[in-house]
């Protein structure tokens, strides 16, 4: 399939601005990583509501939720590995435990971060972020859908945490494609078999489901942008529709999407199922498809786990 590519960083500093037009309580803190995260946009239209914090993530965070206490919605940027490992306790302490206003969006998540190694690799965030009570954790397919997502955490009051990569993805929905927090999308309808994806991995379920189709498997794809809450009332209808399931995430296979749905069956309605994502091993420096083919995101991997899943089933 023929995929047009575009930022959802891009598109993350496009939607702060806007919201910094419509919105006056809206204040963006950023850890000297502006021009990567692209809060710069913000920034330059409204350098008093901007705060560089310099590399002090664990400050940023406690600054954040002092901002909100104080009756702001914050979005506080920096890249993923530093956004949730650094700062976990000041995340669960002072963000998440008084349910404060505060949107941590993360850039340069997963695998595709590329050539700066195991050491910037996050393949754990989604995980830290779900097991905090009171977050909500939203994971954008494409650039377009990164925009939606900005505007919704915007609006939605609490904790969030908004996971967005580095490399340009594919572009799969629109202006019109729906986007709301807690409910999953269904890019393609199918019935022999259910495709779940997060993030970039959506594309490769799609071309997974095409290359199904040739072979006379009707496959479903499930775009779960929102990991919490999860949609368990489209999982469910998928389960007792197509009876199997596939996930596909860029993120360690262990306490990631495939985690969550696998204890969703588990305690309603268990099928065969298939994860797909990174094994529980650290990344490694390399070109950002290299990896992705190295470590098994892929759409031919989706692909062979589909097919195990209807031979088991």
């Amino acid at each position: 399939m023929k995929w047009s590519y575009s930022s959802q960083r891009k598109e993350y500093g496009k939607a702060l601005v806007e919201l910094g037009r419509a919105r006056n309580d809206i204040v963006v803190l950023d850890a000297d990583l502006s021009g990567s995260t692209r809060t710069v946009d913000f920034g330059k239209e409204f350098p008093e509501r901007f705060f560089n914090v310099g590399i002090a993530e664990q400050n940023m965070i406690g600054t954040a939720a002092g901002l909100a206490a104080s009756g702001k919605t914050v979005f506080a940027s920096t890249f993923a590995v530093f956004a949730t490992g650094r700062c976990f306790d000041q995340i669960r302490q002072s963000v998440a435990y008084p349910k404060m206003n505060v949107k941590i969006a993360a850039t340069h998540a997963g695998i595709s971060v590329g050539g700066d190694g195991a050491s910037h690799q996050t393949m754990e965030d989604i995980a830290l972020m779900h097991t905090l009570p009171n977050m909500t954790v939203v994971v954008p397919a494409d650039a377009m859908e990164a925009f939606k997502a900005t505007k919704a955490v915007a609006a939605r009051a609490g904790p969030c945490y908004l996971r967005m990569g580095r490399v340009d993805v594919p572009s799969f929905t629109d202006a019109n494609t729906p986007f709301e927090i807690g409910k999953a999308t269904m890019p393609r309808d199918g019935s022999d078999i259910t495709l779940i994806g997060i993030g970039q991995m959506v594309a490769s379920c799609i071309e997974a489901a095409e290359v199904l189709q040739a072979k006379g498997i009707s496959a479903r794809v499930l775009n779960m942008s929102t990991v919490k809450p999860l949609d368990e009332e489209a999982l469910h209808k998928a389960v007792m529709e197509t009876g199997g399931i596939v996930t596909a995430e860029e993120h360690n296979v262990i306490s990631g999407l495939g985690s969550y749905v696998a204890s969703y069956l588990v305690e309603h309605r268990p099928v065969p199922m298939k994860r797909v994502g990174m094994a529980d091993v650290f990344g490694e420096s390399g070109e950002s498809d290299e990896l992705m083919i190295k470590y098994g995101l892929t759409m031919e991997k989706v692909v062979e786990a589909a097919e195990e899943v209807i031979r088991r089933r």
